[in-house]
């Protein structure tokens, strides 16, 4: 196995998101890892949110997702893991497109992926984009659609990179946008920085919390939480604050904390003075 630079407890980490089996740095292991990790370990920025500075540190990410059984966002997520485990990693960026207004400016490039290499192969590997997050590997050499356990995506090329998109009942929804070129820690630093700071930023200023489960894929925005099944069809409910954190709990698996209770409110209708930063 490649030595990561700060590797991580990968006991630990296998037993936060119940992975079992052979750890061969293949294609196989590789799809299984993204799957149960999409599946158990939630996106969630609650921390911004809550005027907190997020640590990208390996001590302080781990502690945060395996030892309190946390959330995160996308700069917190896996490529420590891979790089443990063997395989050959390149961080990349991305602006993302999903969602936004047709005929909008261009986004800044602040969202992390990852293209992992399995026997000179090289795949998009992202479980850190939330409500659309790919439950596998996507080849970067195919501009066919191609499969997971949810919806078809496919990869085009553009002029800065390739776009990503899913294919949402018969229209391919545009997801983000990446970059071939791998990032410094430098660029991640400075988008994470902007991404908990920013009075814009989303993160900001909505409760965002996603799980993708094999079956379901699971998203609270606000107060809705909104169930959409392998098959396309979607429920929705709105929630009172204590509605909310008991989804926090049951629907995402979170350990609640007790400040979360003033997000919970907010979100739930309740009228508070505004969080100060810390």
């Amino acid at each position: 196995m490649r030595n990561a630079p700060f590797p991580v407890d990968l006991g630990r980490y296998f037993a936060r998101i119940g992975h079992v089996g052979p750890l061969s740095p293949d294609l196989t292991t590789l799809g299984r890892i993204v799957a149960r990790h999409a599946a158990s370990i939630p996106f969630e920025a609650i921390d911004v949110l809550l005027g907190r500075r997020i640590d990208l540190s390996p001590a302080a990410v781990d502690a945060k997702l395996i030892d309190r059984r946390r959330g995160g966002y996308c700069f917190e997520q896996l490529q420590r893991v891979l790089t443990s485990l063997g395989y050959r990693v390149d961080p990349l960026i991305a602006r993302v497109l999903w969602m936004r207004a047709q005929g909008a400016p261009p986004p800044a490039w602040s969202h992390m992926a990852l293209r992992v290499f399995v026997n000179d192969v090289g795949y998009l590997v992202d479980v850190g984009f939330g409500s659309c997050v790919p439950t596998a590997p996507l080849r970067f050499d195919r501009t066919t659609p191609q499969p997971t356990q949810h919806e078809p995506f496919r990869l085009s090329r553009t002029l800065d990179g390739y776009v990503l998109e899913a294919l949402l009942g018969r229209d391919w929804v545009p997801v983000y946008e990446v970059s071939p070129s791998i990032c410094g820690e430098d660029a991640y630093r400075i988008a994470n920085i902007a991404t908990y700071t920013d009075p814009h930023s989303l993160f900001r200023q909505t409760l965002l919390v996603t799980l993708t489960t094999e079956e379901t894929r699971n998203i609270l925005l606000g107060n809705r939480l909104t169930i959409r099944d392998r098959n396309g069809t979607v429920t929705r409910q709105e929630f009172d604050a204590p509605a909310i954190e008991s989804a926090l709990i049951n629907v995402f698996g979170l350990p609640l904390d007790g400040d979360w209770r003033r997000i919970a409110a907010r979100a739930g209708g309740a009228f508070e003075a505004s969080i100060p930063t810390t």
